[in-house]
């Protein structure tokens, strides 16, 4: 890429342009004076091997343009997603400077999603179950989606890179063995690696996991720094013991921390789970979140090719009668 030219998170002007068709075709362009038809979703129901190793490279994900793209997912109180809300309900800031918003969406479009499962020693019980959480987060998922999978314990190892094919994603899962220890930093940064072979402008990552990284060869500096630099959203699944069973070594203690930062980075969540009951529910839950986002646009009112990471921010305006609402978004991106 040249000099002048702008990273963008999370997605491409392209895509924007294919959804403005798409809305002008199907006639839905937002008419003056109407109000907002604002619905409370529940968890939707369900709808009816190459190897590789986390190599040390840069990211490098630039577009010549200075359109910003923030999507962002809206829940109330109890959690559940929030849509029909329009762009008179958001406020939009860079680096705590007021935006006006140029651009306005909210579409399920296919994503290119990265699957990091742990099968290190300490999974081996909640195996079965972690299984069963991918089977239903891959039979829920947009049929144009496509996936890769990383498995990992003393080393991260890309098992399965990026197909439509979601059967060879379930063989391959039949097959995992819990052993050895958690190279949790070198799996995130393998399929983040992974992601430059993907199709789709929207990447996910979903990691599953039940503790913190003692085995990785990147820090959590490296990881960080890849991971606001690369245009991907990431969930976690913590399936984490209660505080007072946990092991007392500081990397399982830290790992609820780990999970959460990395997710907050990129405008995801992490999910604790007590119950390995609830997995199933969540993975759920994690594929209506990645289909039910609005995508806001801005023009930076001071375009800046610095180099600098630039912090977002985005308010609601609560519609009247609505609970209070949580807006989860990524934290910035670089200026290139």
């Amino acid at each position: 890429m040249g000099n002048g030219q702008r990273y963008i998170p999370y997605v491409s002007v392209a895509m924007w342009a294919a959804a403005c068709v798409a809305f002008c075709c199907l006639g839905l362009t937002p008419t003056s004076g109407q109000e907002p038809q604002v619905n409370i979703e529940p968890r939707r129901p369900a709808r009816p091997a190459s190897t590789g190793s986390a190599d040390r490279l840069t990211a490098n994900i630039r577009v010549n343009a200075d359109l910003v793209l923030v999507p962002v997912m809206v829940t109330d109180r109890r959690d559940r997603l929030i849509t029909g809300l329009e762009k008179e309900h958001f406020k939009l800031f860079e680096d705590k400077v007021e935006q006006v918003i140029t651009h306005f969406a909210s579409e399920d479009t296919p994503v290119s999603i990265g699957l990091v499962f742990d099968c290190s020693g300490s999974m081996g019980a909640k195996l079965q179950k972690s299984r069963a959480a991918v089977s239903e987060f891959l039979h829920t998922s947009n049929p144009e989606d496509e996936f890769s999978l990383v498995l990992f314990n003393d080393r991260a190892q890309l098992a399965i890179p990026f197909t439509d094919r979601i059967e060879e994603i379930q063989n391959r899962m039949l097959f995992t063995e819990s052993k050895g220890r958690t190279a949790l930093l070198d799996a995130i940064y393998l399929s983040l690696h992974e992601m430059g072979h993907a199709k789709h402008s929207r990447k996910a990552i979903l990691i599953i996991s039940d503790g913190g990284d003692n085995c990785s060869r990147y820090s959590y500096r490296e990881v960080k720094n890849y991971v606001r630099e690369a245009d991907v959203q990431i969930y976690s699944i913590g399936i984490l013991e209660p505080f007072g069973l946990r092991g007392r070594t500081p990397e399982e203690l830290s790992g609820p921390t780990l999970l959460d930062e990395v997710a907050q980075e990129t405008g995801g969540r992490l999910f604790e789970v007590d119950d390995l009951n609830e997995l199933p529910d969540i993975a759920t839950k994690i594929g209506a979140a990645l289909r039910n986002q609005y995508v806001l646009g801005y023009m930076p009112s001071e375009a800046k090719h610095d180099g600098k990471y630039h912090r977002i921010q985005v308010k609601i305006e609560r519609p009247k009668g609505l609970p209070p609402l949580r807006a989860t978004f990524r934290s910035g991106y670089y200026a290139r």
